[in-house]
């Protein structure tokens, strides 16, 4: 096992995920600026300053006090960094370096595997407790039904999640993303739905809507994604970044998995008492066939 220390740096969390992890020790100004940033992002740090404090009810002044809060030399280093995440949300696996770039060979096991370990440690350590705990006590609530989509490789995620928890507890549902299949089942989402939906970089237009669609009739979202968000947190209730890096041309999905067996184990030991008979009555139908 190799040293923690020793691994390869991951990506930082984005702005977004650390300014919703700083956002009670934020002044009330500085909280009108994180709450329109988070709810157009990264777009509406893109404006003018004049813009951004418009569009925020506080004085240009308290737009740049926050931009300095958040440890930015000035509004132009702030514009910057969210540009430069923009572009990294953007990043295809053609436009990342290639495997023998650099005359290197490819990737070995080993090296492959000491960057999933950096992955899943920052995934841990950039997470706040509290955010885990409260999509975990949304997915234990029985009064609640629950939905899980996923986009073109984030969906066999979701489809793993719907086919644990469906055994743990009642009301629980996959929903194929692509609008076709999706429309109808709005019909039937409200204020006591939850949709969790998988969505990393390059994010799916259809995940997107589907999650929009979601939030407008009431239900509340929840976003498993990467460090630069997808454009669902503008609608989420409660955002899960994974960190995805690789050694390849390909992110990785090992953060997004840890989070969802993290949360799948911890919805079943916090419904045991009714999820024991249900995971009981299974294993005798399997015996019976």
């Amino acid at each position: 096992m190799p040293d923690l220390a020793s691994l390869p740096p991951v990506d930082p969390p984005s702005l977004a995920d650390r300014i919703r992890h700083e956002m009670e020790y934020f002044t009330p100004s500085e909280k009108r600026a994180a709450h329109v940033l988070l709810s157009h992002y990264p777009f509406a740090g893109l404006e003018t300053v004049a813009e951004f404090a418009a569009r925020a009810g506080i004085s240009a002044p308290s737009v740049l006090r926050f931009v300095t809060r958040l440890g930015f030399s000035g509004f132009p280093d702030f514009q910057k960094h969210l540009r430069e995440e923009l572009e990294a949300q953007l990043l295809s696996p053609l436009a990342k370096a290639g495997p023998l770039d650099n005359g290197q060979a490819a990737p070995a096991l080993a090296a492959f595997a000491e960057a999933t370990i950096a992955n899943l440690r920052a995934t841990v350590e950039n997470i706040a407790p509290a955010e885990f705990n409260a999509v975990v006590t949304l997915l234990s609530d029985q009064r609640r039904t629950i939905h899980f989509t996923g986009g073109r490789f984030t969906g066999a995620l979701a489809r793993y999640a719907e086919s644990h928890l469906r055994i743990v507890r009642s009301h629980v549902h996959a929903i194929d993303s692509q609008p076709a299949l999706w429309r109808d089942r709005m019909i039937e989402i409200g204020r006591k739905d939850v949709l969790v939906v998988f969505d990393i970089r390059r994010y799916q237009d259809d995940s997107v809507l589907l999650a929009e669609t979601a939030a407008k009739q009431g239900a509340t979202v929840v976003l498993v994604t990467d460090p630069w968000l997808s454009p669902i947190a503008r609608v989420a209730r409660h955002v899960l970044p994974a960190h995805v890096t690789a050694p390849s041309n390909w992110d990785s999905s090992a953060g997004l998995m840890l989070l969802t067996e993290a949360l799948i184990g911890a919805v079943t030991k916090r419904l045991w008492e009714t999820a024991k008979p249900r995971m009981e009555a299974v294993e005798r139908l399997r015996r019976s066939e």
